[in-house]
């Protein structure tokens, strides 16, 4: 039986992919390449390029192998983005997922692992935040993702399609030998954006919004290690292999960095200056998230091996400092 990883290509897809093939699992892998990279795949793993919205594609692909899970990470995840393009964002999220339970559903697939997003909570009422807290989204983007957590509880009312949804807080840092990494092109994320720097690739880091309710001022964030991530995910697959009911699951260390704390273990991850300057706010930014993850803790069993900010920089600095210009060094 085959665990199928929509957007296996891409950042957390490819490292999910990583460990299921270390673990064992059989693996088939849908990107459409638009964000992701082939060199990110494992050669273990069967590749096919092509959109989640394409039906007959999925079909195919379906046909193809005899699938027991589907873990989904095909989705665009840019907030600022999100508030210029707020239709792309439905269109590949939202009506992407649609299609994907549509094909699930024919071929009797029941079982469904899904990115879902801190951002659905929006501003929160107090920190940290609990699954159980009011979901009120501040950008295109999480309401893209709430969006598809409600799709998927009508599915299971009407279909039986039980899934899991991983609320993320910010992911961050690489495979430890640095094999893989973080490749966007742009780069909207604050961490890799720290390493260009660092790297020579920039002059100098922007920290958007210095004037936030916070103790420095900056954005203050929950950084959760990629690895420990697609461990969750794993988790949430024997979760319902199990038979146990769809659920929700915020995923983060329960520790708060602001963007200055950030660029701080930065340096001293790399060694290096790491020029910065102040910069206007972006549309979309709430002040702070931090998640309580207690429940993933206890309910899926899960134990992030990463809590240290200054080691999750340190495995990115390794890609980043081997691979300057992504996958395209390889």
């Amino acid at each position: 039986m085959t665990v199928l990883v929509l957007g296996g290509a891409g950042y957390i897809g490819s490292h999910m992919v990583d460990r299921l093939v270390d673990q064992g699992s059989d693996v088939a892998v849908v990107d459409n390449l638009v964000k992701g990279h082939r060199a990110a795949v494992r050669p273990e793993a069967r590749f096919y390029k092509g959109d989640v919205r394409d039906k007959d594609f999925m079909r195919s692909v379906f046909r193809q192998e005899d699938i027991e899970a589907v873990v989904h990470f095909a989705a665009f995840s840019i907030v600022p983005e999100s508030m210029q393009q707020p239709l792309d964002y439905f269109d590949n999220n939202t009506a992407g997922l649609i299609s994907v339970l549509e094909v699930m559903n024919e071929f009797n697939v029941k079982r469904i692992v899904f990115s879902s997003t801190a951002a659905t909570y929006g501003t929160p009422e107090r920190v940290p935040i609990k699954e159980t807290d009011k979901q009120e989204p501040i950008n295109p983007y999480g309401e893209s993702k709430l969006m598809m957590e409600k799709i998927m509880h009508w599915s299971d009312l009407a279909y039986g399609i039980k899934f899991v949804a991983l609320r993320y807080f910010n992911v961050a840092g690489a495979k430890a030998d640095g094999s893989i990494g973080e490749d966007h092109g742009p780069e909207t994320h604050l961490v890799p954006i720290v390493l260009q720097v660092a790297n020579g690739q920039r002059d100098k880091l922007k920290i958007f919004g210095s004037d936030y309710d916070t103790p420095d001022g900056t954005n203050v964030r929950d950084y959760v290690h990629v690895v420990d991530l697609a461990d969750a995910h794993i988790l949430a697959l024997k979760y319902l292999a199990a038979g146990n009911d769809s659920n929700a699951f915020n995923l983060g260390s329960a520790t708060g960095f602001s963007n200055r704390q950030i660029l701080e273990a930065a340096r001293k991850a790399t060694g290096k200056e790491i020029p910065a300057e102040d910069a206007p706010r972006r549309p979309g930014d709430p002040d702070t998230l931090i998640a309580d993850s207690s429940k993933a803790r206890k309910v899926l069993g899960w134990k992030p091996q990463y809590d240290d900010i200054e080691k999750i920089i340190a495995t990115a600095w390794k890609w980043h400092s081997t691979h300057p210009n992504g996958y395209n060094d390889k």
